[in-house]
């Protein structure tokens, strides 16, 4: 127990000379002579003057004009068949990674066959895929590239399925466009 105090006593004496201000007046004079930025000399300030060190340019006459320079090196061409090309790879991505709702798990056929018509009804913009895996179905609605897209689909069908989720998986890409 004795060994316990006489610990806690050296810390107590460490904190507070850590904590323990310097002189005042002396910080007090430098804090004032670094913000001022100059050297503390009694009770005169010296001010450096650096401007003999700054690099000096010459400002041009703003009557002159400047001369038009026309491009040389057009590359404007060779940025539109990039581009067409860029667009000709992308129209053959068919997939991404994305997110769809999982609507119901399980093996009741009957069942998942009401929920997919019901949800049909209240979403029909969506798509629904609905997979069987013995002895489970797998219903899964739409194809959102963010979260907040399948949130808001799932916002509106959440009285229907209170359980659902969203997972996240690879999507189809609508080329509608």
């Amino acid at each position: 127990m004795n060994r316990v105090f006489s610990i806690l006593f050296l810390l107590a004496i460490m904190l507070t000379t850590a904590c323990a201000s310097s002189s005042g007046t002396g910080s007090a004079r430098t804090a004032e002579t670094t913000r001022s930025g100059g050297k503390d000399k009694g009770n005169e300030k010296v001010v450096e003057d650096l401007s003999l060190y700054r690099p000096k340019y010459t400002v041009p006459d703003a009557a002159a004009p400047a001369a038009r320079m026309e491009p040389v090196n057009h590359v404007n061409d060779r940025v539109e068949v990039l581009m067409d090309t860029v667009a000709s790879v992308n129209k053959g991505i068919r997939f991404a990674q994305g997110y769809r709702i999982l609507a119901y798990n399980g093996s009741e056929r009957q069942t998942v066959m009401n929920l997919r018509k019901a949800i049909i009804s209240r979403v029909p913009e969506e798509k629904d895929y609905l997979t069987y895996q013995q002895p489970n179905f797998r219903l899964k609605i739409g194809d959102f590239f963010s979260r907040i897209e399948a949130q808001q689909v799932l916002n509106k069908i959440q009285d229907l399925i209170p359980n659902a989720q969203i997972v996240s998986e690879q999507i189809n890409i609508n080329k509608s466009y």
